[in-house]
């Protein structure tokens, strides 16, 4: 072979090579790029979401009333769940609050928890696709079914009316856990909120009677929600609690200075804990301002994963409780877009599976194997005082003095002995708060 034709094979060689090498690299780029989503929707499929916060209830009582016969869960207008989209966003378990505004607080609290809990347990007892779940177990068993697991959360302390048998009615009806306080303090507990000035303490985050409510919890096996709560009484809980605790929608105070967020010393203690925060997604616990996106999210699991590891974060969308979320992310269905930037992020599967359910099935896990310790406990006597309740409405058990009842019941009192109290005349019901998030 002469020169010349040396000459024309290698450049012909060279053409195929460079040829190979640029239909590989664009095939390269084209599987890589359908790979991300898929693998997104592959691994949610393997491990489908345990949601740590959806306030879904609060919207039926809201836009219907909790009238369920006149809705069709399936395909629900003006909200972002329902149960396609849950299907669509491979949510498999979702804590669903129960919730009711701080207006209600030292008045008919107790009987609207009820209420938002009946709606919960209506709407997943229901629906076939739906399962109420109250235990790990029936949480995994749920999944097996490829149902969609329902665990009901009370959303605020002031449900419980500072009663431990109220807690313990709850747990009885399946809630399985509990956030201390919402936007208002309770007599026992202090909020991240300044938004009601009612309750405030001097160098007291968590009374007393706050950590008996803890310690009942972790006898009863119900978890303990930090978010809503103040930097020190959610240190003090860390302190106390004997089973890990969560925060079921919060985010990363570091990335975005909010009072509802958790700055990273508070982290260190979470972790030691071994408890978990699940990332909040409302746009304004995500950037500090009305508008997000989806990389802004992904600082958060970022910072986080850095400070105190994927083995302690989880997911709270707060979908429902809230009025902005991040392009991209408006509803239940487009979890897997958040989970398809964390793996280019380069997150492992399994960092992600941890995030997804692992952790927080760990935690619940954790929090049974305290109850199961603590059974040979006798359920708590601990009563908050009176004066610490500060409620012209609580009913005082003591036979009534006639000279203090108002005229229109002091004929019935002289005519019946029996009665067991005083009977106070209920004030009037505030309007309730527009902010429930």
């Amino acid at each position: 072979m002469n020169t010349s034709s040396k000459k024309t094979v290698m450049m012909s060689a060279s053409c195929r090579f460079w040829m190979q090498s640029l239909l590989v690299s664009s095939l390269c780029h084209l599987i890589t790029g359908y790979s991300a989503r898929d693998r997104a929707h592959d691994l949610m499929s393997r491990y489908p979401l345990i949601d740590g916060h959806n306030d879904l209830a609060l919207q039926l009582r809201i836009l219907h009333n909790n009238r369920l016969s006149q809705i069709d869960l399936h395909n629900v207008s003006k909200v972002a769940t329902d149960i396609s989209r849950l299907r669509a966003g491979h949510v498999q378990t979702q804590m669903f609050a129960a919730y009711v505004m701080c207006g209600a607080q030292q008045k008919d609290a107790v009987r609207l928890t009820l209420e938002q809990i009946d709606v919960v347990r209506r709407m997943c007892t229901e629906y076939p696709d739906f399962e109420l779940v109250t235990s790990a177990r029936e949480l995994k068993d749920a999944e097996m079914r490829h149902k969609i697991g329902c665990l009901v959360s009370l959303e605020g302390g002031h449900s419980i009316d500072s009663s431990l048998p109220a807690l313990r009615m709850f747990y009885q009806l399946g809630v399985r856990s509990m956030a201390l306080t919402h936007t208002c303090n309770t007599p026992w507990a202090e909020s991240s909120s300044n938004l009601y000035s009612v309750f405030q303490r001097q160098n007291d985050s968590l009374t007393d009677f706050g950590k008996a409510v803890v310690e009942e919890m972790n006898r009863l096996g119900m978890i303990v929600d930090l978010s809503h709560t103040s930097w020190d009484s959610a240190l003090a809980v860390l302190r106390h609690s004997k089973a890990p605790v969560i925060f079921s929608h919060s985010s990363s105070y570091a990335i975005c200075n909010h009072s509802r967020n958790v700055p990273d010393w508070l982290l260190h203690k979470l972790k030691s804990n071994k408890g978990l925060i699940m990332v909040n997604l409302h746009s304004k616990f995500i950037s500090c301002r009305d508008e997000a996106n989806v990389s802004r999210v992904a600082d958060h699991f970022d910072h986080i994963k850095q400070v105190i590891g994927a083995e302690s974060i989880g997911i709270g969308g707060d979908f429902e409780g809230a009025t902005g979320f991040p392009v991209g992310l408006q509803d239940v269905s487009k979890y897997p877009v958040l989970i398809q930037e964390l793996l280019q992020r380069n997150w492992t599967e399994s960092e992600l599976a941890d995030v997804l359910r692992r952790n927080f099935l760990r935690v619940f896990e954790e929090v049974e194997r305290v109850r199961d310790r603590l059974g040979l406990t006798r359920p708590s006597e601990v009563q908050i005082p009176l004066e610490e309740v500060q409620n012209a409405c609580r009913l005082e058990l003591r036979r009534p003095d006639p000279k203090e009842l108002p005229p229109e019941q002091n004929s019935f009192s002289r005519a019946d002995h029996r009665s067991p109290g005083l009977l106070i005349p209920a004030a009037a019901l505030l309007l309730p708060s527009l902010f429930w998030i």
